[in-house]
C-alpha cells in the first residue's frame, strides 16, 4: 500500500491537546490537518487547516469531512461507533474503529484483555445492584466501581470499603452498566507508549513512571525507577496488545506494578497519551510524530530518548490567584513550556505541561518540580 506523503490532509477525530500536538507534529513535516468536533476555537483547531464544526452523531458531516481527507485519526476515544464507519466509508480510518470500539469501553476491554490471556486486574461485570452485591462478595473490599463507558480522571468511579457501600456506590455512577475491580495495593503506576506502522512495525518508549493526584496525572518520568526485568516484560505486553488489536497507530497501555513486581494492565489508551508528553522534547521521534508515521504508512522514527526526562501537567488551579507566571519558568533553561489554547481555566482541568530534561531522572524531576511552584 502506498504510503500518504507530505501535502495530503489528516483528518482528526476530537479538538482537544492531544490533536493540537499532532497537528503541529504533522504540519512540522508538511501536512494539512482537518479537525472534527462539536466544538470552536479549539486547542486542535487553532492549529489546523480547517475546523468542522458539527456532532459526532451528524453522519453525513462525518462522512464529507472524511471526503476530503486522505486518512482519518483520533485523539479522543469516546467517539461512536457508527463516527468512525461512517468517516471509514470515505478514508482510512487509523487506528480502525474495531480498535476505538474494544477500547472505548471497559467491558469490552476487560474481556478482550481477559481473553487475551494477558495480565488484568481482577473484575466482574455488573449491571444491577444485586450483581454488584454478589461481585463485592466475591472480590471483596476494598474494591473499586467503574462506569463501563465515559470514565476518565477518575471521572465515573466509587471506592467500595465495605459490603454496605453497595446502594450508594450504585446510585453514585448513575446505576449504569459497570465493572467491580479488585483493589489492587500496587507499589507503582507505570505505562508504555508504543505504535505500529501499517506493515506491523513496532516501536515504543520504554516504561514510563507516573504519579497522579486527585485521579489526575501529576507527574510522568523517564527512565522508570524499576528492575530492568520488569521493563523487558512491560515492553512485550504492550506489543502483544498491539498486534492483537492489529493496531496502526499509537497506543498507550497503563499498568499497575504491584510489589512483588507484578505487572497488571490497568488500562488502555488507543492514541497518545499524557504520560507520553514528555516525548516531545526529551526523544528523536515524539509519539505525536510517531502516530502521523503509523497512520500515513510511512516508516516508524526512532524513539530514543536523549537524556532523562520529567513532566508535570499545569492545571486550571493555578489561574485561582490571577495569571501563572511563565517567565519564570522560562527563566530555567532546561524547562519546556506547553501550553494548549483552552479558553477557561477550571479547576482540575488540564491547561498545559512543563517538561524538564537533565542528566539524571532526580535533577529532571527536582526541575521540573521548581518550574511548576514559581508559577
Amino acid at each position: 500500500m502506498n504510503p500518504i506523503l507530505p501535502g495530503a490532509a489528516i483528518g482528526v477525530l476530537g479538538s482537544g491537546q492531544l490533536g493540537r500536538m499532532f497537528a503541529l507534529a504533522a504540519r512540522r513535516m508538511g501536512y494539512r490537518v482537518h479537525t472534527f468536533s462539536p466544538d470552536s476555537d479549539t486547542p486542535t483547531g487553532q492549529i489546523s487547516d480547517v475546523e468542522v464544526t458539527a456532532s459526532y452523531d451528524d453522519l453525513d458531516a462525518v462522512r464529507s469531512f472524511a471526503s476530503k481527507v486522505q486518512v482519518v485519526t483520533f485523539e479522543f476515544e469516546n467517539v461512536p461507533a457508527a463516527t468512525a464507519a461512517a468517516a471509514a466509508a470515505a478514508a482510512p480510518v487509523r487506528p480502525a474503529g474495531s480498535v476505538l470500539h474494544t477500547t472505548q469501553q471497559r467491558i469490552r476491554e476487560k474481556t478482550f484483555l481477559l481473553d487475551s490471556g494477558l495480565p488484568v486486574t481482577p473484575f466482574r461485570i455488573v449491571r444491577n445492584c444485586d450483581e454488584l452485591i454478589a461481585a463485592i462478595a466475591e472480590l471483596g473490599c476494598p474494591s473499586i466501581l467503574k462506569t463501563a463507558d465515559f470514565g476518565y480522571d477518575g471521572k465515573g468511579q466509587f471506592r467500595i470499603n465495605s459490603p454496605t457501600d453497595a446502594s450508594l456506590a450504585w446510585r453514585s455512577i448513575g446505576e449504569r452498566e459497570a465493572v467491580l475491580e479488585a483493589f489492587v495495593p500496587f507499589a507503582k503506576e507505570v505505562s508504555v507508549v508504543a505504535a505500529r506502522g501499517l506493515d506491523g512495525e513496532f516501536m515504543h518508549y520504554g516504561v514510563i513512571e507516573n504519579e497522579h493526584r486527585n485521579h489526575i496525572l501529576d507527574l510522568s518520568l523517564s527512565p522508570a525507577r524499576i528492575p530492568a526485568t520488569v521493563a523487558r516484560d512491560a515492553a512485550e505486553l504492550a506489543r502483544a496488545v498491539l498486534e492483537k488489536l492489529s493496531v496502526v497507530g499509537v497506543l498507550c497501555v497503563e499498568f499497575f506494578l504491584t510489589h512483588t513486581d507484578t505487572l497488571l494492565i490497568n488500562e488502555l489508551a488507543p492514541r497518545p497519551h499524557n504520560s507520553g508528553h514528555l516525548t516531545v522534547d526529551a526523544c528523536v521521534t515524539s509519539q505525536f510524530e510517531q502516530q502521523l508515521r503509523a497512520v500515513c504508512g510511512l516508516p516508524l522514527g526512532a524513539p530514543t530518548f536523549h537524556c532523562p526526562a520529567a513532566m508535570a501537567n499545569i492545571l486550571g488551579d493555578l489561574w485561582g490567584n490571577g495569571s501563572p507566571r511563565f517567565d519564570r519558568a522560562a527563566a530555567l533553561p532546561n524547562v519546556k513550556i506547553h501550553l494548549y489554547g483552552k479558553s477557561e481555566a477550571r479547576p482540575g482541568r488540564k491547561m498545559g505541561h512543563l517538561t524538564a530534561l537533565a542528566s539524571t531522572l532526580d535533577n529532571a524531576i527536582e526541575t521540573v518540580l521548581a518550574a511548576r511552584s514559581s508559577l
